[in-house]
């Protein structure tokens, strides 16, 4: 006949006599969310100050006039920055030709025929040009294309290589990022069904990772929008509208609100005011439409 052990029940430890650690646990945890939720209201206050103080200038300001025309005298009020909008999408619209196939056709280098010394090179030479600050982009600019290399001069053409240089190593990063998400199966398969190299890149590769291409593009985009110091050396800046792609100076809107905000008269500041909502707005618009794009990615994905 078989004995049956049964385990002795456990003593009732009453709640007063129970060791404290698991109030101490979330005493810890409490306090470690008020001090996150803390700094992040501390650090959101500089920036809700100036959304609001941007938008409460700069609202009266917009309309219609303001976008289609040119500016007036620094004391005449109304007019607009006709100018620096056109001139600030002729100049991201050669940067973006410039910047974003180089970028991406960089990053496809360096993770599809990686890792070797060239590829090391590259990626460390990116992540420096990441941290250079822009005037150091403005200056690089300007000594070789504006007073060198046949002193081409203020242009188009120069201020949109400035900003392409300050794009060039974002989209790289991003892109290579992305295309390191791709799995390797799918290339894989590609390889298995007869498809070479460069197809397999072209056909598979490239159109798995185009969402987060285009984010990383779109952050590029905004980061450039917004540049200041490389136009103030490169595209010099101008109050009318420019059409020819080298040879005049282009105005461009931030080059037109740093003018307008340095000026004595009342007029022109206000201006100025505007043209920092809109690109404020621009700004907003293009991350707002990035993190989108990623995060219809990851959903789909």
């Amino acid at each position: 006949m078989s004995t049956m052990t049964t385990t002795p029940p456990r003593p009732h430890v009453p709640l007063s006599t129970r060791p404290p650690g698991s109030s101490y646990r979330r005493f810890k945890d409490r306090a470690a969310t008020v001090a996150l939720t803390g700094a992040m209201i501390l650090a959101m206050i500089p920036l809700v100050l100036i959304i609001f103080e941007v938008t409460r200038r700069g609202i009266g300001v917009l309309n219609l006039d303001f976008i289609t025309q040119t500016e007036p005298p620094p004391r005449r009020e109304g007019g607009g920055y006709a100018a620096g909008f056109f001139g600030t999408l002729y100049i991201m619209a050669l940067a973006v030709l410039m910047s974003i196939p180089f970028g991406i056709a960089t990053a496809v280098y360096i993770v599809e025929y990686g890792p070797n010394r060239l590829t090391s090179t590259i990626r460390f030479f990116t992540d420096v040009m990441t941290g250079i600050p822009s005037i150091f982009v403005g200056l690089f600019v300007y000594g070789l294309l504006v007073i060198g290399w046949g002193g081409m001069g203020f242009g188009t053409f120069v201020g949109a290589v400035a900003i392409a240089v300050m794009m060039l190593p974002i989209v790289t990063r991003s892109a290579e990022e992305m295309l390191r998400l791709v799995p390797h199966e799918i290339r894989n398969a590609s390889y298995g069904l007869g498809a070479r190299k460069w197809q397999t890149i072209v056909h598979t590769v490239l159109p798995a990772a185009a969402p987060g291409l285009t984010t990383g593009s779109m952050l590029a985009i905004a980061r450039g929008i917004g540049e200041t110091a490389p136009l103030l050396l490169t595209a010099f800046g101008s109050g009318l509208i420019v059409t020819s792609l080298q040879g005049s100076p282009q105005g461009a809107v931030p080059m037109q609100l740093y003018r307008g905000a340095t000026q004595p008269f009342e007029a022109g500041i206000d201006r100025a005011w505007g043209a920092a909502l809109c690109l404020f707005l621009l700004v907003l618009a293009f991350t707002i439409v990035a993190r989108w794009i990623g995060s219809k990615a990851s959903t789909n994905g």
